[in-house]
């Protein structure tokens, strides 16, 4: 069976690797049982953040000295850094370490579970296509089989998935190929929305017939309740992790999901912790605030201008790109509820819950006996 850690630590700064390395040299963790690492690093979360690939690298040499090399952490481990921590949005990472210990499968209910894939790296003119889409749900199958989590137990799919910047624009071209779009900006959203496309398809929420090249990023009724996908400069392949839980998995920790309609929409962050196994008044008392382990939640602007039928302008600020707002918007709503700023909220939600909204995950940790987790 496996067991799943989590462990969520602050940044001073996209390079800060100190909080990481004590959990090593304490043994609190151990290197070969991380299997991912989900950071917020406090760039502008665009084209150009570059802070992701600086926590990138930082986190992968640290893990390398321990690993034998940085390959082989590239092989072992999913580093997925997201840009972006606007308003109270406090910059962390959060670690996720599995190891095998005995135990009865049926034992205790079903626990979190996590699996990690990487696709084949995305050729420019492939990115934002049916390609990606294909590629994407091949490796959350593979993911998701490996963690031993049925469909139905999904709770949460990060996709760490690449763009499109200048020079792989003009590499495609020089070959003759035709890239889906030549805004470097508009490219992250289409590979997001290709990204959490493939996740709906290998989770049935969306019949593979009904996605074509045509419909990405255009027909947004189609979407996933689970997917969490954020695109970066600092890669070509796409990483995935899925979060669920499972019979084969044992522990104290569940994964609970719910979707958010609009970026206010607070209801929804409390019953998702409701349905990891965490019930307390609302708003939360200290006993279920300790309880809480992670909040993970996407978030966009709607694209009618409007919330609750009152207008917002994310939309038309030239100034500050829309993502940034509503990071900032339902990152506020989130630590309001759990009464903590370091939450992971991802901008750009293309394809991933309703127009305007997001899927909002919590991991909490539950106090034997409990009911059964799905």
């Amino acid at each position: 069976m496996q067991k799943v850690s989590v462990e969520r630590i602050a940044s001073k700064s996209p390079d800060d690797t100190s909080g990481l390395e004590e959990l090593l040299s304490s043994g609190a963790i151990r290197a070969e049982e991380i299997v991912c690492i989900l950071g917020k690093t406090e760039g502008n979360g665009c084209v150009n953040d570059f802070t992701r690939g600086f926590a990138t690298r930082s986190y992968g040499d640290v893990l390398g000295n321990r690993l034998g090399g940085n390959d082989e952490v590239k092989r072992r481990i999913a580093l997925i850094m997201s840009g972006g921590t606007e308003g109270v949005l406090s910059p962390h990472v959060t670690i996720f370490s599995r190891s095998e210990v005995p135990g009865n499968p049926a034992h205790g209910g079903k626990r979190l579970a996590i699996g990690v894939a990487h696709t084949k790296p995305i050729a420019p003119e492939e990115l934002g296509t049916m390609h990606q889409v294909r590629a994407v749900a091949s490796a959350v199958a593979q993911a998701r089989r490996e963690a031993s989590i049925e469909p139905e137990d999904v709770h949460f799919v990060q996709v760490k998935c690449p763009l499109l910047a200048a020079d792989r624009i003009s590499d495609a071209i020089a070959r003759g190929a035709s890239p889906v779009t030549t805004d470097t900006y508009k490219s992250m959203g289409y590979s997001r929305g290709s990204s959490a496309l493939g996740i709906a398809i290998e989770l049935g929420e969306v019949h593979e017939s009904a996605v074509t090249d045509a419909v990405i990023c255009r027909d947004f009724g189609l979407y996933s309740s689970v997917a969490s996908t954020s695109a970066g400069v600092e890669l070509t392949h796409c990483e995935v992790m899925v979060l669920g839980n499972s019979y084969s998995a044992t522990g104290d920790l569940c994964i609970g999901h719910d979707v958010m309609t609009d970026s206010i929409d607070s209801e929804a962050v409390y019953s998702a912790i409701e349905s990891a196994g965490l019930t307390s008044g609302r708003p939360l008392d200290a006993k279920a605030r300790e309880r809480m382990v992670a909040i993970l939640a996407k978030a966009e602007a709607s694209s009618n201008g409007r919330i609750r039928g009152q207008r917002h302008t994310m939309l038309d600020d030239s100034d500050i790109n829309h993502t940034r707002h509503a990071r900032a918007a339902v990152g506020a709503v989130v630590a309001s509820v759990v009464g903590d700023p370091m939450v992971y909220v991802s901008g750009g939600a293309e394809h991933q819950g309703p127009d305007g909204g997001g899927p909002v995950a919590a991991i909490v940790r539950v106090s034997p006996p409990s009911k059964p987790i799905g």
